[in-house]
C-alpha cells in the first residue's frame, strides 16, 4: 500500500508502521520523521511514546503524521533519549482514539508502551480468557492482550514479554520502550517487516529502511524471524526464544505494501516490482500501443511490462496527490465521485490507443471497473488489464485489511468473469510460479513455500483460531467481549 486509499475498494490496507529509537538527545523528532516516512502504512492515526528514564511522555492523535508532529510545542514534550511511535490502520479494534498506539501499561518494574504491526488470530479466544479473569481493557485492539498477559507473566519486562508472546498466534512485528531499553520482536514466521539500523551513537528498530533514509541512519540488519532484540546503553541484544520456523514472509509487501525505495528481506522493493511487471509481459502480453500504470502502486509493474513486451510507458492516468481524509466522510455525492477526485484520465495518451492497464491487484473489482469507464471516455479503442499479483481469493489474517471471502472478486467469478465485471477486452494476473520467479526462486514449492501467499493459495501458515473458514477476522466479536 504505498498510499491508504479512501475511495479504493480494490486496495488491501495494511495495518501500521513501527519506529523505535534508543540513545538520540531528538529521539521523538526522529521518530516523527520515521512514522512520516512509514506513512504508507497507516494513516488513521499516529502516537509517540518517550521516556526521560524516569517519566514516560505520549501524543496519540487520530489522523497523519504531518498534522500532529510538526509542532514544536509537541515534539518539546516528548523528552528523553527513547522513544517509539506508531501509524495505524485499524483491522482490529474501532478507528478511536483509545486504539491509538503505543499501548502504554504500568508494571511491577514500571512503565512499558508498545506498539504492534499485524494480527493476533487467536485474540478473541485470549480475550475472553483474560476478561473471565478479571481484566479491564481499555482498548478494543488486539495489541493490549500483550499487555494484560505481561501483567500475569513472571520476571523483568523481556521475560514477560517472551512469556506474552508464547500464548499468541498469528503475525507480529513489535516495537517497545520501558524506562532503560527499547525492544523490537519479530514472529517466528517473519511475516511482517523489521529493521535495524544505527544513526551517531544510536540505535533503531523499524518497520522498513525508507525510515532509516529520511534521517540519515544507516541500515545495520533484518530482525530476523522470531528475533528479539534489545537496545539499551550496551548496544544491540539479540534473543532467540521462540521456536525455529520456516519463514512465511507476506509477499504483499514486495507486491504493494512497502515503499518502492525500501530495501525488504535483502530484496530492492522497486526492482522486484519491475520483475514483477516484466514476468508479467513475458506470460500474457497481448498487442498494444502503450501501457499505462495505475498510479502510483503499479508504476514500477508498468515499467518492467513495458520494457519486457517493447511497448512505450505512458502516464495515461493522472494522480490527484492532495486527496485527503477529508473527502471520505461529507456527502454520499462526494463520495461516490471517488476515483475522479483521485485519478483523471490523460486524454492525449489514450485517445485511439489499444491500452494495457497494469494495477498491483483486485480486491473487489469496483475501483477497477471506474477507471476502466474513464479511459474508455478517453477514447482508447481497446483496454486491457494486467495485474501484478494472482488473483486474491482468500481473506487475510495477519494484519492486512481484506473483506469476507464472499466478497472477494476473485471468489465470485473466474478471470473471464472479472474481465466481463470490470468491463475490458481481456484481463490477465501473473501466475503464482511467476511471482516467485520474479523473486529469483524457480517456483512455488508447495511443500515449503517462502512467503505467506495465503491470500492467492489458502495456505494460511498458522491457526486461524478464532477466523471461520473462508470469513474475514472481525472486530465486532472483540467488541462483544470488551
Amino acid at each position: 500500500m504505498i498510499t491508504t486509499h479512501p475511495f479504493d475498494d480494490d486496495k488491501l490496507r495494511e495495518e501500521c508502521g513501527l519506529f523505535g529509537i534508543y540513545g538520540h538527545p531528538d529521539a521523538a523528532a526522529h521518530t516523527a520523521l520515521g512514522l512520516h516516512a512509514l506513512q504508507h502504512r497507516g494513516q488513521e492515526a499516529a502516537g509517540i511514546v518517550t521516556t526521560d528514564g524516569v517519566h514516560f511522555h505520549s501524543h496519540h492523535s487520530m489522523g497523519q503524521v504531518g498534522d500532529n508532529f510538526a509542532s514544536e510545542a509537541v515534539i518539546n514534550r516528548l523528552r528523553g533519549r527513547l522513544a517509539i511511535g506508531h501509524v495505524r490502520y485499524s483491522t482490529t479494534g474501532e478507528t478511536i482514539l483509545r486504539n491509538v498506539q503505543p499501548l502504554y501499561a504500568d508494571f511491577e518494574f514500571g512503565g512499558f508502551a508498545i506498539g504492534h504491526n499485524g494480527n493476533l488470530t487467536n485474540a478473541l479466544t485470549l480475550r475472553k480468557e483474560l476478561v473471565a479473569k478479571g481484566c479491564l481493557f481499555q482498548s478494543t485492539t488486539d495489541t493490549e492482550i500483550i499487555n494484560h498477559l505481561m501483567a500475569m507473566a513472571h520476571g523483568d519486562v523481556v521475560d514477560r514479554l517472551t512469556e506474552a508472546l508464547h500464548e499468541v498466534e498469528g503475525a507480529y512485528s513489535l516495537v517497545g520502550v520501558a524506562r532503560d531499553k527499547i525492544i523490537g520482536v519479530r514472529d517466528p514466521l517473519g511475516v511482517r517487516p523489521l529493521v535495524l539500523g544505527r544513526l551517531e551513537g544510536a540505535h533503531i528498530v523499524t518497520s522498513e529502511t525508507c525510515a532509516l533514509d529520511i534521517i540519515g541512519a544507516q541500515f545495520l540488519r533484518e530482525v530476523e524471524p522470531g528475533e528479539l532484540v534489545v537496545l539499551d546503553a550496551a548496544g544491540i541484544h539479540s534473543f532467540h526464544p521462540f521456536p525455529k520456523m520456516r519463514q512465511r514472509f507476506c509477499i504483499f509487501e514486495l507486491i504493494y505494501f512497502a515503499r518502492p525505495d525500501s530495501i525488504v528481506e535483502g530484496t530492492a522493493v522497486y526492482q522486484a516490482r519491475k520483475r514483477i511487471g516484466a514476468e508479467l509481459a513475458r506470460e500474457s502480453h497481448c498487442p498494444a500501443d502503450v501501457v499505462v500504470p495505475v498510479p502510483d502502486s503499479g508504476v514500477p509493474a508498468a515499467i518492467g511490462y513495458a520494457a519486457e513486451a517493447k511497448v512505450p510507458f505512458e502516464l495515461g492516468i493522472i494522480r490527484n496527490h492532495y486527496v485527503g481524509r477529508t473527502f471520505i466522510e461529507p456527502t454520499d455525492h462526494i463520495r461516490h465521485l471517488g476515483v475522479r477526485l483521485k485519478h483523471n484520465a490523460n486524454i492525449s495518451s489514450l485517445k485511439g490507443k489499444r491500452v494495457v492497464m497494469v494495477d498491483d491487484s483486485i480486491v473487489r473489482g469496483t475501483t477497477s471497473k471506474k477507471i476502466v469507464e474513464m479511459v474508455r471516455r478517453a477514447g482508447a479503442t481497446e483496454v486491457h488489464m494486467r495485474i501484478s499479483s494472482p488473483p486474491t481469493t482468500h481473506s487475510c489474517f495477519y494484519g492486512i485489511d481484506t473483506p469476507e471471502r464472499q466478497k472477494l472478486l476473485a471468489y465470485q467469478y473466474d478471470v473471464a468473469g472479472m474481465a466481463k465485471f470490470i468491463g475490458v477486452d481481456s484481463l490477465a494476473f501473473v501466475s503464482i510460479d511467476g511471482l516467485y520467479r520474479a523473486m529469483g526462486l524457480p517456483g512455488r514449492d508447495p511443500r515449503a513455500p517462502r512467503f505467506c501467499d495465503a491470500c492467492f493459495t489458502g495456505d494460511y501458515p498458522t491457526p486461524l483460531t478464532d477466523s471461520a473458514e473462508g470469513g474475514a477476522p472481525t472486530q465486532l466479536s472483540l467488541l462483544e467481549t470488551a
